[in-house]
This record gives C-alpha cells, structure tokens and sequence, in this order.
C-alpha cells in the first residue's frame, strides 16, 4: 500500500518526499518516532504503516496485532500533532464495521454493532486511530483524514502463506500447486512463466494434482481493490483544498461490487492456469459474511476505481512470477517495484 502510494505521488510530480523504512525508524518506540517528526517536520502525513495480515495470522496473534498497530498510530499521530502538522490521512481497514451491519457499509455504521472476532483486536486498533483523529480535528482543529479502503490486491503485495491477505495467498496457492503439477507430470516446473503467455499445464489422467484446499466454506462475499486505485484517492484529497466539510474526517474507499470467495478463487485460477480441484476446509472460520464498502462520499468527491478484477489480478500474478518467484530462484531482474 505504501509503496503504491509512493509510486502515485511521485508520477503525479511530488518530489519532496520523506520516507522511512522499519529498519530506519521503529514507529512503535515513540522516542524514535519523536526524534523523526522534531528534525523532519513533513507538511502533510501519510500513515500506511501498520502490522497486518490475513485471518490466519489475526487468530494466531491476537495481542501482537491490537499491541502494535496501537503504539504506531499513537505515537505517529500524535508526535504529527505536536509538531504541528496540521494535515494527515490515517489508512485503517473495513474490518471496523460491525460483523452484521446492513450493506453496503456507510460510514455512519462504526460503532454500531459487534465485530468479527477473528480480527478484532485488528479491528479496535484501527477505531482507536479513527478517533485520535476525530478528537484533534473536533478539539484543536486539525484536518487530519481517515480512510477505510476495502480489502487491497496488487504488485509489492505480501504473499507469506502464513500472514498474507486472500488474493495473494490464492495466487500463490494455485501457483504453486500448477508448477508442482506440471513438474510431476513431466515439464519443466520453472517459474518462468506468465499468466496468458506460457504453456498450458497438460496432466496425465493417472497423475491429478493434489486439490488445493482453501479455509472455510468459500460463500462469504469479499470487494476487492486495486492498490493503484486507492493510491489515486490519496492523491485526489492530497489536491483538495479543504477537508473540514467530510464528517467526522472518514471515507470509505472501495470497488462497490463484490463477490464470493469461491468465485475469486475461480478467477484467480483461472489467471494463474491451474485446471485442477479445489477442496473447502469447513472446519476453518469463515470470518465476516460480507464486506462490501459504500464509498459514497468518495465518489462525490470525483474518485472512481479504474482497474479491473481480471486485469488487477493477472498484474500483480504477473509480478508475484517475476519478482518473488524469480527472485527465488535466482533469477530476479533486480528492478525496484516497492
């Protein structure tokens, strides 16, 4: 996400840019974190940084998640604050809205119910930065922003098994069960390929790939967006001149369609070219039935997604091959792709 962001304000012409990476600056140890904003003093903050990960790695590491994301955003957005910093656009997560809100979730609907608990503690960290927010605008007439874009996909994404989100961990499922495939039945199983210009994975009868098997039942409904498109969004309120009339500082940021996570595991593997079966663990959480945003406010304000599920996936499957498997192997081109 930040990266993407990084990537849009530079191609937009912004060229005084600050960033710091987390073996540069601990955001959790607040004497850092101060020392930072004193000797930098920034114009305006964009807060991507955060400690996130799929359902996996959320019901593994409950106080690891609330913990950490907690010390950043209380440090970050406050430190911003004493320094004066009257601009700052906080990035949370759609997991804050009740479990059970009616849809699509507009942003009156934070607070209102209870939360999914397999990210909760995600969850009330990510309120707790709206709020820190909130109150500074309301108390000290700050225009600091918080967005809630949807669930993320794209180039740069984290494709670790173990914490990455849905999408990436689909590509790299039905990757790496096609190569696997393809090695037992007698090719190559180099990673070299991309999707719609390699060969087809061609099977013996007698030889089927073992079914790749996805957690839950696969019925729940998740909206996916493009991180190049959530990128444009930051950039098009960075142009605006005032944030003061946008309630309680909160934008929904999202695709305004969704579907089921069977279906996107359809399409995934359908981009990636794996042909075998799919098995659903239902012993595994579903998690939230579904998450699908209103981004009204933001489309009032001239935003629209511009990228395609399809395209969206088959981009960042194409650059999952060719910079971490690649890379992997060996064989990466080196080419910076934050």
């Amino acid at each position: 996400m930040g990266g993407a962001i990084l990537r849009a304000l530079l191609d937009r012409g912004y060229d005084q840019l600050l960033t710091r990476g987390h073996a540069d600056l601990d955001l959790t140890d607040q004497a850092q974190t101060r020392a930072f904003f004193s000797a930098e003093r920034p114009e305006v903050v964009i807060v991507a940084a955060a400690r996130v990960g799929g359902i996996m790695a959320n019901w593994e590491h409950p106080y690891e998640f609330v913990q950490q994301n907690l010390a950043i955003e209380l440090n970050t957005i406050h430190e911003a604050f004493r320094s004066g910093i009257k601009r700052l656009i906080f990035l949370g997560s759609s997991c804050i809205y009740p479990k059970h809100a009616p849809q699509p979730l507009k942003e009156e609907y934070l607070l209102t119910g209870s939360l999914e608990e397999t990210n909760r503690p995600y969850a009330v960290a990510k309120i707790a930065g709206i709020e820190l927010c909130r109150s500074l605008n309301r108390q000290y007439g700050t225009e600091y922003l918080s967005l809630m874009p949807t669930n993320l996909y794209g180039p740069g994404d984290n494709f670790d098994l173990e914490t990455s989100h849905l999408l990436p961990a689909l590509i790299r499922r039905f990757h790496e069960a096609k190569t696997g495939a393809e090695t037992a039945a007698g090719g190559s199983g180099e990673p070299g390929g991309v999707p719609g210009r390699g060969r087809d994975a061609q099977w013996p009868a007698a030889e089927s790939p073992a079914p790749v098997v996805l957690w839950g039942t696969g019925t729940p409904r998740r909206e996916m967006l493009y991180v190049g498109d959530l990128a444009d969004a930051v950039c098009l309120l960075l142009d605006l001149p005032d944030w003061r009339g946008i309630p309680d500082g909160l934008l929904n940021v999202g695709a305004d369609e969704d579907a089921t996570i069977a279906e996107l595991a359809t399409k995934v593997a359908g981009v990636v070219g794996y042909e075998g079966a799919v098995e659903w663990d239902r012993s595994r959480p579903d998690g939230t039935p579904r998450k699908l945003m209103d981004s009204s406010r933001m489309r009032a304000l001239g935003w629209r997604p511009a990228t395609d599920l399809t395209e969206g996936i088959r981009t960042t499957y194409e650059w999952y091959v060719r910079r971490v498997v690649s890379a992997d192997s060996g064989l990466s081109d080196r080419e910076d792709e934050r």
